[in-house]
């Protein structure tokens, strides 16, 4: 298989994205990296993440490459994990994004990143490292509407993005 390909396969995987560790992990050398992006089948989009140019959008595409940017530790937090799940009608101007150690990346603006705390529980949705949804439900108390929240408990234990305990808690401290 050419070093593309498998370089492809990856990233088809991943939100079209790949990561210069990946690439190392792949034993594909810089050179080559820096020859497709000249050439177009590659998008620089930051520090060591790289799009592959054939790739469909989704609707996750901007919370998974805010997580490739910031790095390894990083997960979507707060209101951005709302948006992701499409709940409580949220529309944050930026990508909330935890990280647990010292950031010294330069982030482009549309990635606001704030520090992890140790009450955080770490979840992962459609790949993507994000906080809790249950515990961003609760915390956002008294920053969003109740209705929208009682609304996005209902919604999420619906579509099953919620797992039935975590439900029936909501719905109890929400008073659904």
């Amino acid at each position: 298989m050419k070093k593309y390909d498998e370089l492809y396969e990856v990233a088809v995987s991943n939100y079209g994205l790949v990561t210069a560790k990946t690439i190392d992990e792949l034993g594909i050398h810089l050179k080559d990296v820096l020859e497709w992006v000249k050439s177009g089948r590659l998008e620089k989009r930051g520090r060591g993440v790289y799009r592959i140019a054939h790739y469909l959008p989704t609707e996750y595409d901007t919370y998974a490459e805010a997580v490739a940017l910031v790095g390894d530790t990083a997960m979507i937090c707060g209101e951005s994990v709302l948006a992701m799940h499409n709940l409580a009608l949220v529309n944050p101007v930026r990508v909330h994004v935890a990280v647990r150690r010292r950031l010294r990346k330069e982030l482009p603006d549309w990635i606001e990143t704030e520090k992890a705390t140790s009450e955080m529980t770490e979840d992962n949705f459609n790949g993507i490292p994000c906080q809790k949804l249950s515990e961003v439900i609760r915390l956002s108390r008294g920053k969003i509407l109740t209705e929208r929240l009682v609304s996005a408990v209902h919604e999420a234990g619906t579509k099953g993005l919620l797992d039935v305990f975590e439900y029936e808690a909501l719905k109890k401290e929400f008073s659904v």
